[in-house]
């Protein structure tokens, strides 16, 4: 029977797995008899940065609005052929939205891609957007590895 185990992944596996930017899910901190709020999210990396970007929309009600300031966690998972493999990151998000143009938080953006992800009710154009960076306090991955046990 065959059995499986995990083994960290280098900085460059790590830099690799994330790309310029994908999906995952974004947890925010919440009072201590809460669970966190977790939500998915497409993001952008910068590797050079090792920052992540976000664009997040606060509809009415929206959870997230009182939230942003809270500390975060974001996840990235993958299931493929070889195996499992995840990041996860955590930290605070920085709102950038108001930044100007030549700073470095701004200029890290260009070396992104944020998937467009439309889950929205209405047109994604009459909605409002925010844009966080998250330079992670702890960033670590995992990847399954095959064992013959």
């Amino acid at each position: 029977m065959q059995g499986l185990r995990w083994v960290q992944l280098t900085d460059e596996e790590i830099d690799d797995f994330l790309g310029r930017g994908g999906t995952g899910v974004i947890s925010f901190g919440t009072e201590d008899d809460e669970p966190p709020a977790s939500i998915p999210v497409s993001y952008g990396y910068n590797a050079t940065d090792r920052a992540f970007y976000f664009n997040l929309s606060f509809p009415p009600g929206s959870r997230k609005d009182g939230l942003v300031d809270e500390p975060v966690s974001y996840v990235v998972h993958e299931e493929a052929d070889g195996g499992w493999r995840s990041v996860v990151a955590t930290g605070r998000l920085t709102d950038v939205s108001e930044m100007p143009y030549a700073s470095d938080a701004i200029q890290g953006m260009w070396a992104i891609e944020i998937p467009i992800v439309d889950v929205f009710d209405r047109p994604r154009r009459e909605i409002s957007f925010q844009h966080y960076l998250l330079v992670p306090d702890s960033l670590s991955g995992r990847k399954e590895v095959p064992t013959d046990d």
